[in-house]
């Protein structure tokens, strides 16, 4: 992985995220050197579960979703899980936070069910991506064009299928 170094980068979520698409992203981002800050709708820790139903971990944050600063970050990862996904779907401050990352031109990364964010967002349209399977009328829908593959980059919308 490159350097991230001085790079600082914010993950969203709320209980019930899948654990693999949140704490490996966070561990790698890490690992290459970036500052990672993880904020919640209440700022408490948040639930991590397995398969969408078997809990695991609860995750220290480091605020809420207002606290994050887009000016002050590099990069944004939405993790998915369909509790935590379809929570965040409907948090104004959540779409708004996709809305500023997606027009700075800064990566905004989206794992399996966190695209029913961007849908809510009004960020699929003309865009190319992938989700979890389940996701794909929706995404037709809003405008976007769905494809099956493992991740997909569309300028700096990056979008994985599965954790």
């Amino acid at each position: 992985m490159t350097d991230l170094t001085g790079k600082t980068v914010a993950i969203i979520a709320t209980d019930f995220f899948e654990e693999a698409e949140l704490v490996q992203p966070r561990d790698a981002l890490r690992d290459s050197g970036a500052d990672v800050r993880i904020y919640s709708i209440g700022g408490e820790p948040i639930q991590a579960v397995e398969g969408d139903t078997e809990p695991t971990q609860k995750v220290e944050v480091d605020g809420t979703l207002d606290d994050v600063d887009v000016d002050a970050i590099d990069a944004l990862v939405v993790p998915g899980g369909t509790v935590n996904s379809d929570k965040m779907r409907v948090e104004e401050t959540a779409q708004s936070l996709v809305r500023k990352v997606a027009d700075s031109g800064k990566p905004l990364a989206v794992i399996c069910h966190g695209p029913w964010l961007l849908v809510s967002a009004g960020l699929v349209e003309d865009r190319r991506l992938t989700s979890y399977n389940s996701l794909a009328d929706d995404i037709r829908n809003a405008g976007g064009s769905w494809v099956d593959e493992e991740g997909v980059v569309d300028r700096n919308l990056i979008t994985s299928r599965n954790p």
